[in-house]
Parts: structure tokens; C-alpha cells; sequence
């Protein structure tokens, strides 16, 4: 596409050509000229931008659950942000991770193929200490991670399957499994070194801690689905239908649920030495007037005014007026 110039540029450039400056002749031969532009075929661009656009907002809404999941899980501030998706060749992709790094390769069934998330060592070695009871500092090893680390490290990427299936649940249902932890990027040959892979990089804090978490997915992943990633498909609304079981069950379970629930009488407040001396017959006034409506609290939350009364010989209260929140 062209380059389409500013009202600024326009004025610049119609100032320079009037000075003399510029040639307009100059500038005509040069519009003559071929023009080449270098194409890199191990760099073959298979995804349209409007497809990177699609899988950027797929992810955005990942890194929101990630982040929400981190914070519960892990009880520290967390914040998880796209950073960029760029396409480019399975190789390129490995050489850029460090040398020992954290790769979780996940099949994603009914998908050919697997993804593999790369989380930078010291994103991976906060997580580590702050479920191991730490302040969630980074520790960036040289050497490997231990049996009971590697344990760790696959229950928590393990739980967290949850929200990558629930993010991509828009324009596919999948079921990811984490297959295999590795820490050495050489013994994960996925794909063919010259495949396009799209990478998804995410800026990661955990605590005090910073760094990234790339996803990595090959086409013969997305290529099934390349046609969902397209802007009317993703615009589209998918309505679903309600699921009366479901719906039942939560209406029975609300309905069954117990609450306390109790009608105060009055309040007053005494000192140490009265109490000590309470007497039979002896009377503490409280702060309620008899014509006065009681207050009703349901869990210890304030909700009516009632008045007691009785109804078929049971002790019972009429509600009177709810109490709106703010008063």
C-alpha cells in the first residue's frame, strides 16, 4: 500500500520543491525506477494481519485469566499483558529463548500439533518461591530444576490448563493436555526449523519479579481454524442455549441454603462493675421503645424493620419495611 503523507509533510515537502531544495525532475526519475523489494523466503508470512489481530485478542483475554489465576493461586500482585505477536520460522523462535528456560508443551486436541509456553527462568523461579512460601523472588539457576521443583512447577501449569481452554472457547473447543516440561530448548524439536510458528509474548510480574512468558504455536496447529480467525467470523455473536439441568440444580441449592436470621430486641451497654452486681429482679434498661419497630438482621447484615408478634403460637415478626443500602 502507499504511503499516505500528513497535511505537514504535504506543506514540507511543496516548501522544499518552491526553495529549491528539491528536483521535482529528481524525484519523477526516481518514481520511474523499479523499485525491488527483498522477500525472505524462511520467513514466509502465512498469516494475514487480520489473523494476528484475531489471535492477539484471544490471548489478551488469556493473559486477563492468567493474571486473576496467579493472584489467587499464588496470594501476590500479578500482571500478565500481551506484548506482541509476531510469525516467524520454529528456529528463529528457539534461538531466542535462553539456553535453560522452562518450555510446557501442551496438545490441544481436537488440534493436530502442540503448543509449547516458555516461561523466562526468573518468572519461573518467583512462581517456585512463592509456593514454596517465599516473597517470590527470581533465582535465576544455571543449573537445571530438581525432581521436586519439576513437580511444582507441573502442578501449577497443570491447573492453569483451565484458562487457556476457556480463552480459545471462542473460536474453538479444545482440550489441552501439558504433555512434557523440559528446560532445554535444543530436546524440543516440535516442528521443522524453516516452519512459521505465530509467538505470543507476554509481559509477566509476579511480586517484585518481571519478565516473559511466550506461547509458541506452529501453524499445523491454527490451520485448521484459520478461517475462524477472520474479523466477521470473531464479530459474530455466539448465543447459547441455557442449560435447564444446570439451571434447576443452582435454583434448588439457593432455595435450600441456610441463613441466620434474628429480630434484636434492643441493645444497651453496661460496665464490668454493674455486671458484677446484677441482683435478681434486677431490671437493664435498653435502648428500644416498646412502640419502636425491631430490627430484623439477616447474617448479621441489617435487611427490615419488623414488629414481633405471633402466628399459630410461634414467636414470629412481620416485616414492616426493608432497610435500603446507605441508611
Amino acid at each position: 500500500m502507499d504511503e499516505i503523507l500528513s497535511q505537514n509533510e504535504i506543506d514540507a515537502l511543496l516548501s522544499a520543491i518552491t526553495s529549491g531544495e528539491m528536483n521535482a525532475e529528481e524525484l519523477k526519475k526516481e518514481e520511474q525506477e523499479k523499485k525491488v523489494r527483498v522477500y525472505d523466503f524462511k520467513r514466509a508470512l502465512r498469516f494475514s494481519k487480520d489473523q494476528i489481530r484475531s489471535i492477539s485478542r484471544i490471548h489478551e483475554n488469556y493473559a486477563r485469566l492468567l493474571t486473576t489465576y496467579f493472584s489467587a493461586h499464588l496470594r501476590t500482585y500479578a500482571n500478565i499483558s500481551v506484548a506482541s505477536v509476531d510469525q516467524v520460522p520454529y528456529e528463529e523462535f528457539i534461538r531466542s529463548v535462553p539456553k535453560m528456560t522452562v518450555l510446557n508443551s501442551y496438545s490441544v486436541a481436537p488440534l493436530e500439533g502442540r503448543l509449547i509456553m516458555e516461561v523466562n527462568p526468573n518468572i519461573a523461579y518467583a512462581l517456585l518461591d512463592r509456593i514454596l512460601g517465599g516473597k517470590g523472588s527470581g533465582v535465576n539457576k544455571a543449573d537445571g530444576l530438581t525432581e521436586i521443583e519439576t513437580l511444582l512447577m507441573t502442578q501449577l501449569f497443570e491447573k492453569a490448563i483451565d484458562n487457556l481452554k476457556e480463552a480459545w472457547s471462542t473460536i474453538v473447543d479444545i482440550e489441552p493436555v501439558l504433555e512434557e516440561l523440559e528446560v532445554n530448548p535444543q530436546f524440543m524439536q516440535m516442528v521443522a526449523p524453516n516452519e512459521t510458528v505465530v509467538v505470543v509474548s507476554f509481559n509477566t510480574v509476579i511480586g517484585e519479579t518481571s519478565g516473559m512468558i511466550n506461547i509458541c504455536i506452529p501453524h499445523i496447529v491454527l490451520e485448521p481454524i484459520i478461517p475462524k480467525l477472520a474479523t466477521h467470523y470473531w464479530m459474530q455473536t455466539r448465543t447459547k442455549n441455557r442449560d435447564m439441568e444446570a439451571y434447576e440444580n443452582l435454583s434448588k441449592n439457593v432455595q435450600e441454603a441456610s441463613i441466620d436470621t434474628k429480630a434484636i430486641l434492643g441493645e444497651t451497654t453496661i460496665n464490668i462493675q454493674e455486671f458484677l452486681h446484677l441482683n435478681k429482679d434486677d431490671v437493664i434498661a435498653l435502648n428500644q421503645s416498646i412502640d419502636d419497630p425491631l430490627l430484623l438482621a439477616i447474617n448479621n447484615e441489617p435487611k427490615f424493620y419488623v414488629q414481633a408478634g405471633k402466628y399459630k403460637n410461634k414467636m414470629s415478626v412481620q416485616v414492616l419495611e426493608e432497610i435500603k443500602k446507605g441508611e
